[in-house]
């Protein structure tokens, strides 16, 4: 077919296969089109799933200027950022930490992101009651106050390892080293009303279960994840005798799940189950909470006016949630008070 002048417009013949020059077939148009749809709908997909994880955000503005705060396990994870917040607000932190040289370096950076100075380190290891005893002494000794109390260090489903008190780690690290930590700071806290205690539980204390008659797993074979639940129930447990116990003095009591997070403490997951750690370190990171995200909820319990009437309960996702079953047990947690009493050799302070 031959094209045709009309005047100063040129008429081009339509193509043998029926398409118009330059469109592509309409099979390859649609194959585009839905594949294009079909990467768009994932991308939102992503968005909205990583806005579902991250959870809620602690929005509350409060200052701190002129408080303390004491964190455990702060030189890494939500623990840093947890102090970084805190620093933010204009409080004095005090970072407690088994390793001084790390603790150093994450208290510098605090320093230098919030231009607050007041950020101080001090060596504690929560594994040695000896370390807590020494370090809360000294605590007592050179502090005028203490406002909150964020305990947040922890260890997760690590091998069978005995303390130097003869305590499974996981038991000890998590829950009878904060809790003689606690006790032992608990008369500051009180000088100190209203102030603050946060323990950093988890959504693992469902499920778990006090074994009174063999904590430390002497008897039975030990099982990394059992344990860790074990731990995890004991914080909430011990946050709701806390809270009986403390009632009307002035000093509240919260804990808190704060998410599956892209932290160290997994680091033991991959050696018990190396398909998990293998999903964790590809796909499997869409599904975990930032150290930002993590440390959400530890600052909604510390900041947050007006949580003082709920006293002993459990949050998540910067909102109070219902513990489960076994964690809202009160004849477990006073007979879990009075064994970690005789454990750590502490006579009852409050």
């Amino acid at each position: 077919m031959k094209h045709a002048v009309l005047g100063d417009f040129l008429v081009l013949p339509w193509s043998s296969s029926g398409s118009r020059p330059g469109v592509l077939e309409d099979g390859q148009g649609g194959l585009l089109l839905r594949c294009g749809a079909a990467v768009g709908v994932a991308l939102i997909c992503v968005v909205v799933l990583r806005k579902w994880i991250a959870g809620g955000v602690c929005h509350c503005l409060v200052r701190l200027d002129g408080k303390t705060v004491l964190v455990t396990g702060a030189n890494t994870g939500i623990g840093k950022e947890t102090c970084r917040d805190l620093a933010g607000r204009g409080a004095r932190v005090v970072m407690a930490c088994r390793d001084l040289r790390k603790a150093e370096q994450a208290a510098e950076e605090i320093r230098r992101s919030t231009g607050n100075g007041n950020v101080v380190i001090r060596h504690l290891d929560l594994a040695s009651m000896f370390s807590v005893t020494q370090f809360a002494k000294d605590f007592l000794d050179s502090e005028d106050r203490l406002d909150i109390l964020i305990n947040n260090a922890g260890v997760m489903m690590c091998p069978r390892w005995i303390t130097e008190d003869g305590f499974e780690t996981q038991m000890a690290v998590n829950h009878l080293g904060h809790f003689l930590l606690t006790n032992l700071l608990l008369p500051m806290l009180k000088s100190s009303a209203p102030s603050r205690v946060i323990n950093v539980s988890s959504i693992a204390h469902q499920g778990g279960r006090i074994d009174f008659d063999d904590l430390f797993f002497s008897k039975k074979s030990y099982g990394a994840l059992e344990s860790y639940r074990q731990s995890k129930l004991a914080n909430v447990l011990f946050t709701r005798e806390l809270a009986r116990r403390l009632r009307g003095s002035g000093v509240s009591a919260f804990c808190l799940h704060p998410g599956v997070i892209r932290t160290e403490l997994m680091r033991h997951v991959s050696g018990w189950f190396p398909l998990i750690g293998a999903l964790l370190r590809l796909p499997g990171l869409l599904m975990m909470k930032t150290p930002w995200q993590g440390c959400q909820t530890t600052l909604f319990c510390a900041v947050m006016p007006g949580l003082e009437d709920r006293s002993g309960c459990y949050f998540s996702d910067c909102a109070e949630k219902e513990a489960a079953p076994e964690g809202r047990d009160d004849e477990a947690a006073r007979r879990l008070w009075e064994e970690s009493s005789r454990l750590v050799g502490l006579k009852d302070r409050c």
